[in-house]
């Protein structure tokens, strides 16, 4: 039996091109499509469908809020979303939620979306290379930032620190002591193994301590 393919996406010209790239494929059969992530939902409920190839930035759902309504309705849908962006934090959290199976950037190419589909189908996973370089950067990036323990007063101080307060503004709204700032700047200097405020936000930021 064929694949039944389901395909949602803001721009029509992308649907258009995957309907093209996927039509000759003899064992693939698209049964519907939508701009709308709303109107898809509907269609999901009409037509059998074992693939949901999904945008993630659209307007009325993303493709997270689209994928945890359209699980809920068919626990046995399969997600592949087909995105420009490569969060690898968005792209866990996803997985995590077992929300999807699959991940590809919007510059695969026509054979790697097709292995994609038929690799999700039957059951497997399938992330593009950039996706799972994502994942790991990201989370190695989430297990470092649990290994340097920074503690929630110490956020706050960073938070702080990014409006460019002094140590005494900084005193002043946390009540503590100018003392207690400075002694809470070294260790969050020495914990993030930076030297200065401008390096130390650029770690926080990275890190998404803040």
């Amino acid at each position: 039996m064929k694949i039944k393919i389901a395909i949602v996406d803001d721009h029509q010209i992308v649907i258009d091109g995957l309907t093209s790239l996927l039509k000759d494929d003899v064992d693939l059969q698209i049964v519907a499509t939508s701009n709308s992530p709303t109107e898809m939902l509907l269609l999901l409920n009409k037509f059998k469908t074992d693939v949901l190839i999904s945008d993630f930035q659209m307007p009325e759902l993303n493709g997270m809020q689209l994928a945890i309504k359209a699980k809920e309705a068919n626990k046995l849908l399969r997600i592949v979303i087909l995105s420009m962006s490569d969060d690898g934090g968005l792209i866990n959290s996803m997985l995590e939620q077992e929300l999807i199976e699959g991940y590809l950037l919007k510059n695969a190419s026509k054979q790697e979306l097709i292995e994609a589909i038929k690799k999700v189908a039957n059951g497997g996973n399938y992330f593009s290379d950039a996706a799972l370089n994502s994942m790991v950067a990201n989370s190695n990036m989430v297990k470092h930032n649990t290994t340097v323990n920074i503690t929630p007063r110490e956020i706050e101080i960073i938070k702080c620190i990014e409006k460019e307060l002094h140590n005494k503004e900084i005193a002043e709204l946390l009540f503590i002591s100018e003392r207690t700032v400075e002694t809470h700047r070294k260790n969050i200097l020495r914990k993030t193994n930076t030297n200065n405020a401008v390096g130390l936000i650029k770690y926080a930021k990275e890190h998404k301590v803040i």
